[in-house]
Parts: structure tokens; C-alpha cells; sequence
């Protein structure tokens, strides 16, 4: 992957990009600001350091090659899941469905992802656990609650592992010809989309936000942001082309893809968050809460860009 220039310039992008980001949370951080300006950039900076740590993290699996990225993925999904299944309510019948779905569909479920087995990555969770893990859960007795309790394992599992995977699956189950790195650019293509979209939307939406999409879901995430936010992505996401498969015209389209998807899901999630009555999944992530308030939108957006990807650009 050293050998490859476009990785080296992508990598280059994002660290350029991460360090005006900090200098410019320094420098504001030293400017005489109001109370309600010193919180928005205490806030920036908390969150900037955040992502420093979490793109480490991720350029380091992504030199550990493939298996690096399944290694990374799977743990993510090990943390959204429980991150999720904390919020939702459980009885001493679901135990032994929950060990199930931790210990033995999650690693399962990455090593079939692992050996490239791409039918029964797609059927595993979608088809075998949604019939099994019932039965497992119903054997226990527990009755009361069961059909919301069942439905809530099973939701998690698709949203936290199964949409999740998909996005180690591109290094995996998308043969790029040519590709020195093994899929590694098209990965780091859309996770920077992704990631960049959800940056640019928060930005756009505090310079101009002024009308909610979903004022009871997330009042913070306004029209303003959303349009701003995807045609900035979709602009940036077509400069990067040549990381891709794609033509400029295509990448801006898939990066429209991303972008309204990630915003989707989002949305989503921040409705399961007003209903539990929390402000964040958890707290493993200074300045970002938990691993789904970062991967929410990846969660929506990662099945979506595989799918199309695999359909319209391997041959």
C-alpha cells in the first residue's frame, strides 16, 4: 500500500484536513468569546481530538490490510451492539439469546465476511438468526414483551452488525481490477464521504441552520445543514475520483448517495435516542458519545454504497 501514490495523497488529504481543523480550533480557542461561543468551540476541539485518535485507528487497520479491517469492523459492531441493546429492555429469557448474539453471530458472522464466502455473508443474520435467535429466546418461557423484546435483538443485529459489516466487506467482496490496495482506497473513499458529509452538515448547520427536518427527532439537524452539507460532499466526493472506480460524474453521484442515506440515518437514530430519553448512545468516544452517534449514518449508508458498487462497477 506504500507503493501506491493515490493512497499516500488520500492519506495526506485527510491529515491535512484533521490538522487545519485543530489549528483552527486553537486558534479560536485563544480568540475573547462569549460563554455560548467558547462552549460550541470547547466542543470543536473535544471533537477534533476524537478524531485524530479515531483516524489512527483506522489508517493503521488499514495497512494491516483486509484483516484489519474485519478486525476493526467487528469490534464496532461488538460496541454498537451493546451500546444498543443497553437502552432497550430485556428480561432473564433474552440472556442467552443476547451470549448467542455476541459471542457467536458476531464473530460468525465477520469470519464468513473473512474467507470472502459472499451468499452466506448476504443470508446469515437477514435469514438464519432472524429464524433461529426467536427460537432460542422463546424456548427461555419469557412471554411477556416478547414480540417488542425479539424485535429489538433482531433490529440491532441488522443495524449494528449486519449493515455495519458492509463496509469491510468492500475490501473483501469487491475485486477491483488493478487495485494495489486491495479495495483499501474505495473503503477510505467512503468512509471520508461519509464522515465528511456528517462534518459538513454540522458545520452548515451552525452557520445557517434555521428549519429542522424533524424538530421532535433532532431539532438540531436543519434543511439548511442537509443541502449544504450533501452538495459540499457531493463536490468534494467527485474531486476524489480518481481513488475510485468511478468517473467524477459517478463518484458525485454514489457521494449523493451517501450523503442522503447517512443523513437517513441519522435521523433514525436520533429518534431511537429521543425515544429511550438519552442524548447519546454512550460515552466511549470523548467529544462524539458513543460509537453509534459516530457510525449512525455509516450504518445507513455502508449496505447502500456496496450494493451499488458491486452491481454497476465488478466485473
Amino acid at each position: 500500500m506504500l507503493q501506491d501514490r493515490e493512497f499516500l495523497w488520500l492519506n495526506g488529504i485527510v491529515l491535512g484536513l484533521l490538522s487545519l481543523g485543530s489549528i483552527i480550533g486553537f486558534v479560536l480557542s485563544r480568540q475573547d468569546l462569549g460563554e455560548s461561543a467558547k462552549k460550541v468551540v470547547a466542543n470543536l476541539n473535544a471533537r477534533m481530538r476524537g478524531w485524530w485518535v479515531m483516524t489512527f485507528v483506522f489508517l493503521v487497520s488499514m495497512f494491516l490490510g483486509p484483516t484489519g479491517a474485519v478486525l476493526l469492523f467487528a469490534f464496532m459492531s461488538f460496541l454498537a451492539l451493546r451500546e444498543f441493546l443497553t437502552l432497550a429492555p430485556t428480561a432473564a429469557g433474552d440472556h442467552r439469546a443476547l451470549v448467542w448474539a455476541f459471542f457467536v453471530v458476531v464473530p460468525i458472522h465477520y469470519l464468513v465476511l473473512w474467507t470472502g464466502w459472499y451468499g452466506l455473508f448476504a443470508i446469515l443474520i437477514p435469514v438464519y438468526v432472524f429464524l433461529i435467535l426467536p427460537i432460542r429466546a422463546a424456548a427461555a418461557g419469557e412471554t411477556e414483551r416478547f414480540l417488542e423484546r425479539t424485535s429489538i435483538i433482531q433490529w440491532a443485529l441488522m443495524i449494528c452488525v449486519y449493515c455495519v459489516s458492509h463496509a469491510p466487506a468492500i475490501r473483501l467482496l469487491l475485486p477491483i481490477p488493478d487495485d494495489k490496495t486491495h479495495g483499501g482506497k474505495l473503503l477510505m473513499f467512503f468512509v471520508v464521504v461519509c464522515e465528511l458529509c456528517d462534518v459538513l452538515q454540522y458545520v452548515f448547520g451552525k452557520l445557517f441552520g434555521k428549519h429542522p427536518v424533524a424538530p421532535t427527532v433532532s431539532p438540531g439537524k436543519t434543511w439548511e445543514g442537509l443541502i449544504g452539507g450533501v452538495v459540499a460532499t457531493v463536490l468534494i466526493g467527485a474531486g476524489l475520483w480518481w481513488v475510485t472506480p468511478f468517473s467524477p460524474l459517478q463518484a458525485a453521484g454514489m457521494s449523493l448517495a451517501i450523503g442522503l442515506m447517512g443523513f437517513g440515518g441519522g435521523l433514525v437514530m436520533s429518534a431511537i435516542k429521543r425515544d429511550r430519553g438519552v442524548k447519546d448512545w454512550g460515552s466511549s468516544i470523548a467529544g462524539h458519545g458513543g460509537m453509534l452517534d459516530r457510525i449512525d449514518s455509516l450504518c445507513f449508508a455502508a449496505p447502500v454504497f456496496f450494493h451499488l458498487t458491486r452491481y454497476y462497477f465488478v466485473p
